[in-house]
C-alpha cells in the first residue's frame, strides 16, 4: 500500500480542512512528519485507519466515537487516496463521514463507509472492504506498514500461538494445512467404501449359473405360449358373432318399448298444438292494438296532471315577481347614496393619518431628549482616551531593545554550546566503550586462531584434510560391510564342493566372522569422532567469520564517532569564537546577556500591547459616537418632516364639521366606523346585483310555465282522439279472427306459453315417432335378431374367458423371467464394475491413512511457520547486528518464541523479553522492517510503504544516529519509510517533511518544508 492524498475534517484537533500531499513527501524516500506535542501528528495515521478500517486506535467501534469529532465540528470527513494490488498498480480511494446528532451534541450518527477505484480520471464505487484491498487485517497492518504510538513492540509481544497464526494469515500458510482436507477425502472415502460394500451386498445372488438355468426355462414358456394363442383367437370370433345379435336384440327391445311411450303422449300433443295456434293469432293481429291502447292511456293521464301543476305555478309566479319588484326598487335607492358616503370615509382616514403622525412626533420629540447627553460624553471620553495613547507612545520611543533575529541567533549559539559540550563528553565515553568492545574481539579471534593445528597452514585446507580423513574411513567401513555379508556363507564352504557364490572347489583361507565384527565397531567409533571433528573446526570457523564481521563494524563505528568527536570540536570552537567578537567570553556572560534583553522585549512588549488595546477601545467609541450623531441627526430631520406632514394633511380634509367630533376619539374607534361603513356599502351592491339575477331568473320560469299549460291541454285533446280510433279497430280485429270473447283474448295475452318451445316439442314428437317406426321393422326383418338367447351367449362369453386368463398367465410368467433375465445380465456387470472400484478403494486408503498420520493436527502448519519466523530473524539480523555494533542476535525456538544471543557473554542465550526499552525497540524495529519486506515480495512490489510514530525516545544519541542511518538506507532498497517525531534531532537530519502546527483558532494545520 502506498499513501497518495490524504484529506481530513472535523477529527480530532483538525477543525478546517487539510490536505496531506503523500506523492511529494513519498518521492524522497525518507520524509518526516513533525511537531509538538498534542499538535496532532498521531491523528494522521488515526485517520488512515479509519479511512481503511472504519475504526481508530485510541477509541472502540462503540460508544465513543463521539469524543473523536472536533469540539466545534459538527462532523468528521476524511478522504484517503492509495494505492494497493499487485506491484500497487490500481488506485482507491476511502472515504469516511460520521455527523453529529442535531438533537443530541454528544452523539454521533452509524458512519457513511465507501471505496471506489480511480480509472481514466473517473471514480466507480466497490462493494469490496479495506481489508481485501490492503490484503491484510487492521491488527497486521499496524505491525508492517503503519505502527501507531506505543504499539511498535506488539509484534514481539504476541504469544507464540497468535504470533503463528499471524504468519499463516499473512503469507498464506493455510495452503500448508492438509489435516482437514485429507480427512474430508478420508471420510469420503469411507463413505464410498461402505456404499460399494453395501451394493456388493445387494448383488451375491446374481451370478452366471442361475442365469443359464433361467435363459433354458424361458424357451419352454414361449412354446407352450404359441399354443395357447390359437386357441384363444377361434374362440374369440364365435364370440364376437354372438355379442354383435345381442347388441342388436338389445336395440330392438328399446324401440319398441319407446313405440309403446309415444302412443300414450299422442293426445296430450294434439291439445297443445290447437292452443299454439289460438295464441299466435292473437299474438300476431290483435296484441299490438292493443299495446297501443294501453300506452295511450298512460300518457293521456300524464298530460292532465301536468295541466294542473302548470295552472297552480301560473298564479305563484305573478306573486312572486310582485314582491321581489319592490324589494329592488329599495336597495337602487340605498346605492345611490355610495359617493357621498365615500366622500365622508376618505376624511376619516384622513383624520386617521393625523392621529398617527402626532404619536409618532411624540416619540421622536423622547428620543432626541436621550440622544444629546450621550453624544457629549462621547466626545469628552475620545478625547481622554487619545491623550493616554500619547503618554504611551512617548515612553514606548524611549526604550530600545535589539533585533530579534539577533536574540535569536544569541539563543540558538547558547543551545548549541550546551549541546556541543555534552555530545564531547558522550563521545569520549562511546569512544572508550569502542576501544574496550575491540580489544575483547580482537582477543576472540587470537583464541580462535590458536586452535589450528601447525600442521595446517589455514581452516579451510584443515576442513578438506579432515573430510579426506572421513572419507578414507567411510570406505573401509563398506570393504568391512562386504567382507561381514561375505561371512554369513563360511558354513556353507567344504573342500571339494563348489562355493555357492564364485564356484571354486578350493578353500584356503576362510574368513573369521568375529574379528571382522570387532574391526567394523571399531571403524565406526572413528568415523564418529571424524565428524565431530569435522563439526567443530566447521563452528571455530563460522565463529571466526563471525567475530571478523563484528570487527569490521566496530573499526567502522570507532571511525565514526572519532570523526564526529572531531566535528563537534571544530563546530564548538567557532561558535565561542564568534562570542568572542561579541564581547561575550563565557556561557554565563551570554545567559545574562539573554535575560536582560529579553525582559527589555518584554517590556516593550508590554506598552505597545497597552498602547493596542487603547487605540482599539478608542476606535469602537469613534464608531460608537458616530453612530449617536447619525442617528440624533435623523431623529431631528425626523421631527421636521412631521411637522410637515401633519399641517399638509389637516388642509386636504374637506368636511370639517363631520371630522371635527372624530378628533377627540381614539385610532381603533375611527378604523372601526370606516370598516362598517365600507362594508355596508360592499354589502348595498352585493344584494341589489343578487336581488335583480333572482328576479331575471322567476321572469324566465314563467314564461317557461305559461308555454308548458298551453302544450298539454292540446295534447290531452289529441290523445283521447286517438285512443278512440284504437278500441274500434280491437273491436273489428276480433270479428275477422273469430274472437268473441274480448276476456279470453286478454287471457291469452297474459298467458305464460313458450311458444316456439311448443313449436319445437310437437317437431320432435312427430320426428321421433316416424324413427322409431322405421328402426322396429327393420330390426325385426334381421336374421337371427329376434331369436337370440341370453343363456347360449353367457356360456359362450365364461369359456373365452377362462381360455385368455391361462393365456395371459402364461405370458406374465414368460415377461417376468425375461424381465429376470435382463436384469440378471446388468446386475452382473455392475457386481463386475463394483468389484474394481472397490480393489481401488482399498488401496487409496492405505495411502491416505499414511497421509493422515503425517498432516494430524495444524503440525505441518506450525512447522512451516517456524521456517517462516527462522527466516524472519535472519532477515532482522542483517539490521540488528549492526544497530547492535555485534553483540546481540535474534533467533526463534521450536516454539515460536523470541530468543536473544548475547555475544559479549560467550554467545550465551536469554528472553527477548529482558533486553532494555532502547534494545528492545531496535530489536522491534528491525522485526518490522524484515516483516514489511516479506510483505513486499509477497505482493510483489517494486515499492513498499512503512510509517513508525514516534518510539525514537528511548534511543541515546548513538543509537539514534545509526537507526537514522539504517532508515536512509532502506531508499536505495525501493523502500518508502515515513516518521513522525518531535525529536529535534530528526528533524534537522530529515530534509523534506510536513509540520504540524496547533493553532488555538484554526485547529491544527499542516505545512510543507518544500
Amino acid at each position: 500500500m502506498i499513501p497518495v492524498k490524504l484529506e481530513l475534517q472535523g477529527i480530532y484537533s483538525y477543525k478546517e480542512k487539510q490536505v496531506i500531499d503523500f506523492e511529494q513527501l513519498t518521492a524522497a524516500g525518507l520524509f518526516g512528519i513533525f511537531g509538538d506535542v498534542g499538535s496532532g501528528k498521531s491523528s494522521i495515521l488515526e485517520a488512515i485507519l479509519l479511512a481503511l478500517y472504519g475504526s481508530t486506535e485510541r477509541l472502540s467501534d462503540k460508544g465513543e466515537k463521539s469524543s473523536m469529532v472536533n469540539l466545534q465540528s459538527e462532523q468528521v470527513l476524511i478522504n484517503f487516496e492509495f494505492k494497493a494490488g499487485r506491484n500497487n498498480s490500481r488506485t482507491y480511494l476511502a472515504r469516511y463521514s460520521a455527523k453529529r446528532n442535531s438533537k443530541n451534541f454528544d452523539e454521533v450518527r452509524p458512519a457513511e463507509h465507501t471505496f471506489y477505484e480511480k480509472k481514466e480520471g473517473l471514480i466507480e464505487p466497490l462493494s469490496l472492504r479495506g481489508e481485501e484491498l490492503v490484503g491484510m487485517k487492521k491488527e497486521h497492518f499496524k505491525q508492517t506498514v503503519i505502527i501507531p504510538q506505543g504499539k511498535f513492540r506488539e509484534f514481539i509481544d504476541l504469544t507464540p500461538g497468535p504470533r503463528a497464526e499471524m504468519m499463516k494469515e499473512l503469507f498464506g500458510l493455510e495452503r500448508f494445512d492438509l489435516s482437514g482436507k485429507t480427512g474430508s477425502l478420508m471420510k469420503s472415502l469411507r463413505e464410498n467404501k461402505i456404499r460399494l460394500e453395501t451394493q456388493l451386498q445387494a448383488l451375491e445372488i446374481y451370478s452366471s449359473e442361475a442365469l443359464s438355468q433361467k435363459e433354458i426355462q424361458i424357451k419352454e414358456i414361449a412354446f407352450q405360449t404359441e399354443r395357447e394363442e390359437k386357441t384363444c383367437i377361434l374362440a374369440e370370433a364365435d364370440f364376437q358373432k354372438q355379442e354383435i345379435l345381442k347388441i342388436q336384440n338389445q336395440k330392438l327391445t328399446g324401440f319398441l318399448k319407446e313405440w309403446q311411450e309415444l302412443q300414450e303422449r299422442l293426445p296430450e300433443i294434439e291439445g297443445k298444438k290447437s292452443l299454439w295456434k289460438d295464441f299466435l293469432k292473437a299474438k300476431t293481429h290483435l296484441k299490438p292494438v292493443w299495446n297501443q291502447t294501453l300506452d295511450l292511456q298512460k300518457e293521456l293521464e300524464k298530460y292532465k296532471v301536468s295541466v294542473v301543476d302548470c295552472t297552480r305555478f301560473k298564479e305563484n309566479y305573478i306573486h312572486e315577481i310582485e314582491k321581489l319588484e319592490a324589494e329592488e326598487q329599495d336597495l337602487k335607492n340605498k346605492a345611490n347614496k355610495k359617493s357621498e358616503r365615500e366622500a365622508k370615509i376618505r376624511d376619516l382616514k384622513k383624520v386617521l393619518v393625523l392621529q398617527n403622525l402626532k404619536e409618532a412626533l411624540k416619540a421622536a420629540e423622547l428620543q432626541l431628549e436621550q440622544l444629546i447627553p450621550n453624544v457629549s460624553s462621547g466626545i469628552a471620553e475620545q478625547k481622554e482616551i487619545e491623550e493616554k495613547i500619547r503618554t504611551l507612545e512617548e515612553e514606548t520611543e524611549k526604550t530600545v531593545v535589539p533585533d530579534s533575529s539577533q536574540l535569536a541567533e544569541l539563543k540558538s549559539a547558547a543551545k548549541d554550546w550546551i549541546s556541543l559540550q555534552d555530545q564531547l563528553t558522550k563521545g569520549k565515553s562511546e569512544l572508550l566503550l569502542s576501544e574496550q568492545s575491540g580489544k575483547a574481539i580482537q582477543k576472540d579471534i587470537t583464541d580462535q586462531l590458536q586452535q589450528l593445528p601447525k600442521e595446517e597452514t589455514s581452516f579451510e585446507s584443515w576442513i578438506e584434510s579432515q573430510k579426506h580423513t572421513l572419507k578414507n574411513l567411510e570406505n573401509a567401513k563398506e570393504k568391512l560391510l562386504r567382507k561381514r555379508g561375505l561371512a554369513q556363507h563360511v558354513h556353507l564352504l567344504h573342500d571339494g564342493e563348489p562355493c555357492p557364490l564364485c564356484g571354486a572347489l578350493e578353500h584356503p583361507d576362510p574368513l573369521e566372522k568375529e574379528s571382522d565384527e570387532q574391526e567394523l565397531k571399531q571403524q565406526n567409533l572413528a568415523i564418529e569422532q571424524a565428524k565431530k571433528t569435522l563439526d567443530k573446526i566447521q563452528s571455530i570457523v563460522q565463529k571466526l567469520s563471525e567475530q571478523r564481521i563484528r570487527q569490521e563494524n566496530q573499526l567502522s563505528i570507532h571511525q565514526n564517532i572519532t570523526s564526529e568527536a572531531a566535528i563537534v570540536q571544530e563546530k564548538l570552537e567557532r561558535l565561542v569564537h564568534a562570542l568572542e567578537n561579541r564581547n561575550i567570553l563565557s556561557g554565563e556572560a551570554l545567559i545574562n546577556y539573554i535575560e536582560q534583553t529579553e525582559n527589555e522585549i518584554g517590556r516593550k512588549d508590554k506598552l505597545l500591547h497597552e498602547i493596542k488595546k487603547l487605540r482599539k477601545n478608542l476606535e469602537a467609541d469613534k464608531i460608537s459616537l458616530e453612530k449617536d450623531q447619525k442617528e440624533l441627526q435623523a431623529v431631528e430631520q425626523n421631527i421636521l418632516s412631521q411637522n410637515s406632514t401633519i399641517a399638509s394633511k389637516r388642509e386636504e380634509i374637506q368636511d370639517w364639521n363631520f371630522c371635527r367630533p372624530f378628533f377627540d376619539r381614539d385610532t381603533a374607534t375611527i378604523g372601526q366606523n370606516i370598516q362598517n361603513v365600507q362594508k355596508d356599502i360592499e354589502q348595498t351592491a352585493d344584494l341589489l346585483n343578487g336581488k335583480q339575477k333572482v328576479l331575471q331568473e322567476s321572469r324566465a320560469k314563467q314564461a317557461t310555465n305559461l308555454a308548458n299549460l298551453k302544450h298539454y291541454t292540446e295534447m290531452v285533446s289529441k290523445t283521447g282522439s286517438r285512443l278512440a280510433d284504437l278500441e274500434l279497430e280491437f273491436i273489428q280485429l276480433m270479428e275477422i279472427h273469430g274472437f268473441s270473447d274480448r276476456k279470453s283474448v286478454i287471457d291469452l295475452f297474459n298467458h305464460s306459453l313458450d311458444a316456439d318451445k311448443v313449436d319445437a316439442e310437437i317437431r320432435q314428437f312427430e320426428s321421433r315417432r316416424s324413427i322409431v317406426r322405421s328402426r322396429v321393422e327393420e330390426l325385426q326383418n334381421e336374421v337371427g335378431v329376434a331369436e337370440f338367447k341370453l343363456e347360449m351367449f353367457e356360456k359362450l362369453q365364461v369359456e373365452l374367458h377362462e381360455k385368455k386368463a391361462a393365456l395371459e398367465s402364461i405370458k406374465k410368467e414368460f415377461t417376468l423371467l425375461d424381465r429376470e433375465i435382463k436384469e440378471s445380465r446388468i446386475r452382473l456387470e455392475v457386481k463386475i464394475k463394483l468389484g474394481k472400484e472397490f480393489d481401488i478403494l482399498e488401496n487409496r486408503e492405505s495411502n491416505l491413512k499414511e497421509l493422515e498420520k503425517i498432516f494430524k493436527g495444524s503440525g505441518f502448519v506450525k512447522y512451516v511457520s517456524t521456517i517462516y519466523l527462522k527466516e524472519l530473524c535472519n532477515t532482522a539480523n542483517l539490521r540488528y547486528m549492526k544497530l547492535t555494533k555485534n553483540s546481540l542476535s535474534l533467533e526463534i525456538d521450536e516454539n515460536n518464541t523470541f530468543w536473544v544471543v548475547d555475544y559479549l557473554n560467550g554467545g550465551k542465550k536469554r528472553l527477548l523479553k529482558t533486553l532494555s526499552g532502547g534494545q528492545t525497540f531496535q530489536a522491534s524495529l528491525c522485526l518490522a522492517l524484515a516483516l514489511a519486506e516479506k510483505v513486499k515480495s509477497l505482493n510483489q512490489a517494486d515499492q513498499s510503504f512503512f510509517f513508525l510514530d514516534e518510539g525514537f525516545g528511548a534511543l541515546d544519541r548513538n543509537s539514534l544516529r545509526v537507526v537514522f542511518e539504517t532508515l536512509k538506507a532502506l531508499r536505495h532498497e525501493n523502500r518508502i519509510v515515513g516518521i513522525i517525531s518531535h525529536v529535534e534531532e530528526l528533524q534537522q537530519e530529515i530534509e523534506v517533511y510536513a509540520k504540524v502546527q496547533l493553532d488555538s483558532e484554526k485547529g491544527s494545520q499542516v505545512g510543507y518544508s518544500f
